[in-house]
């Protein structure tokens, strides 16, 4: 069955079964303990990444405060990382301590969102994967159906684009038509001349006429 998280399996297995696990209960629509699962794979890979840096810290909390000053003063993209991992825990421990079930769906899915980013991040720059990784997106299709939508946003475009320029020249343009009637001349030019011989003819009989007499 291929996952949202397939290429954390080469990385870290154990990871890869938690996350996985996530994404089951939030298709069976566990969505308070999808979060719950989600908070723990964000302290495994917070624990990961201090690796000996890690010393007395004992909670998720103190874990994630070392991490945020290991992080300072570097990119963005490390502080993005920090940030995902604290929205984990905070969402995390709200799931699990709750006094009432809140069922929160959209909630879960922007925790399996960050849980993705995370690992992402993680596989490149903690397990030297490949780099062409980044540029994956969280497939919702996938999660929802289990099965991969195949294509990318910018490739549907593409294909919607190529779909209009067909669709565009299949209609044939009708012929526009300018039918201005013009009252035929031949008549006129008939009655004309019928009066002209006519004329002729009785100007030559009376020209016989007057030889005659």
């Amino acid at each position: 069955m291929v996952t949202n998280f397939d290429f954390l399996k080469k990385a870290d297995k154990n990871l890869y079964e938690i996350i996985n696990d996530a994404e089951r209960l939030y298709r069976g629509e566990f969505f308070e303990q999808c979060m719950t699962q989600t908070r723990r794979f964000g302290e495994i890979v917070c624990k990961n990444v201090l690796g000996s840096r890690c010393t007395t810290e004992v909670t998720f909390d103190a874990m994630l405060a070392t991490l945020k000053d290991c992080t300072m003063g570097s990119s963005e993209e490390a502080k993005e990382f920090v940030e995902d991992l604290y929205f984990l825990k905070k969402h995390g421990n709200n799931a699990t301590h709750s006094v009432t079930v809140k069922q929160d769906g959209l909630e879960a899915l922007e925790c399996l969102k960050r849980a993705f980013g995370i690992a992402v991040n993680y596989c490149v720059y903690s397990c030297n994967a490949d780099r062409r990784i980044l540029k994956l997106n969280y497939d919702i299709n996938l999660l929802i159906t289990e099965k991969k939508s195949g294509k990318t946003l910018s490739e549907k475009y593409a294909e919607g684009q190529v779909k209009e320029k067909k669709k565009t020249k299949s209609v044939k343009q009708k012929p526009q038509y300018c039918s201005v009637k013009s009252k035929s001349q031949g008549k006129k030019h008939s009655y004309f001349w019928h009066f002209v011989g006519f004329s002729a003819i009785i100007s030559a009989i009376c020209l016989i006429v007057l030889a005659l007499i």
